[in-house]
């Protein structure tokens, strides 16, 4: 265990404690070997339930721990930045939960932290292998030219005291699933996006946006589509149509821990589906390995495939769809 990276915890969030968490005790190259919360006792209470060496009742505490290597932070939106760039400054290099910030502006301000430490986001998709090959086909030509992209990623969530619903830290669709359905189109398309429309109806109660549809312009005649919702019954999908064949990815984003996962290819000769075949990923746990990902980064093993300045451009992109439902038209990705 000794030459594992060492990581802690900042708070019991749920995503930290049912996935994230048993995703590190199951990496290859980490052991959670720390947690803080505000209270020690909830602190104490997490650590003893996963095992967990170390608790500390705040944030404080446990950035000051020379035993630490490495940060996750699972707090709420509005307290991505301001945590990341404590943990930076103490020396640690941190894993932030999506989205790293409430707007491309505040994301920034982590582009001017000592490079030294390594800060990343967590989108735990693109570690995982249906994503890998996936892109791996795109890239292969077996779809011939990639042209279309259509997401769509949907839960039902009206509870008010829910940190989803809160406008002014960071809730919404798009902050919180929207930013899968984006990232999509980056990763397959290994492009930037010029331009996004997008439309936007906003919860009249929370000020949430609970469902938003955007149409993204990647160049060269590719597309990207896709609705995501707060307030809508729970589903979830992801096609990439090329000249040849359409692959659909069937549970492309909270794909089950441990369980094996289909992508399927078609290349519409039949009605119906009739032409579709079905290859198998393995059994997988997604949050391990983004923990894998980051923890040979960290070690020096190999160098991080997503850093600050990838955060910052997924960002600018969720800041062009905001615009874009305000001004009624296309908006510019710089």
């Amino acid at each position: 265990m000794a030459d594992r990276i060492r990581w802690g915890i900042v708070s019991t969030a749920r995503i930290g404690l049912t996935k994230v968490i048993p995703g590190i005790q199951r990496s290859e190259t980490g052991v959670a070997a720390a947690i803080a919360s505000r209270g020690l006792e909830k602190a104490r209470a997490a650590a003893g339930e996963l095992g967990i060496e170390k608790a500390y009742g705040s944030y404080e505490e446990l950035l000051a721990d020379p035993d630490i290597d490495a940060i996750y932070n699972p707090l709420p939106n509005h307290m991505h930045v301001p945590v990341t760039v404590q943990a930076v400054e103490a020396g640690k290099h941190v894993l932030c939960e999506k989205p790293i910030a409430l707007n491309a502006r505040e994301a920034e301000q982590l582009l001017k932290l000592p490079k030294d430490r390594l800060v990343a986001e967590g989108f735990m998709v693109r570690a995982h292998p249906q994503w890998i090959r996936a892109r791996d086909l795109v890239r292969s030509g077996a779809l011939g030219e990639l042209k279309a992209i259509q997401g769509f990623f949907s839960y039902y969530n009206d509870d008010p005291g829910n940190i989803r619903n809160k406008a002014d830290i960071g809730g919404g669709a798009l902050m919180d699933i929207g930013c899968y359905t984006m990232l999509a189109g980056r990763f397959f398309y290994d492009a930037e996006p010029e331009r996004v429309v997008s439309l936007i109806d906003r919860d009249p109660e929370f000020g949430t946006d609970r469902m938003t549809s955007a149409l993204m312009d990647f160049g060269a005649n590719r597309h990207l589509s896709f609705t995501v919702s707060t307030q809508l019954t729970p589903y979830q999908r992801l096609q990439l149509v090329g000249t040849k064949k359409r692959l659909e990815i069937v549970i492309p984003f909270n794909a089950p821990q441990g369980e094996a996962l289909q992508i399927r290819l078609d290349d519409g000769s039949l009605l119906g589906d009739a032409s579709m075949t079905s290859e198998l990923i393995a059994p997988c746990d997604q949050y391990a390995e983004l923990a894998d990902v980051f923890g040979r980064a960290v070690s020096g093993a190999e160098p991080l495939p997503y850093g600050a300045q990838d955060a910052v451009q997924n960002m600018k992109v969720l800041d062009a769809i905001f615009a874009s439902a305000e001004t009624g038209g296309w908006v510019s990705i710089s």
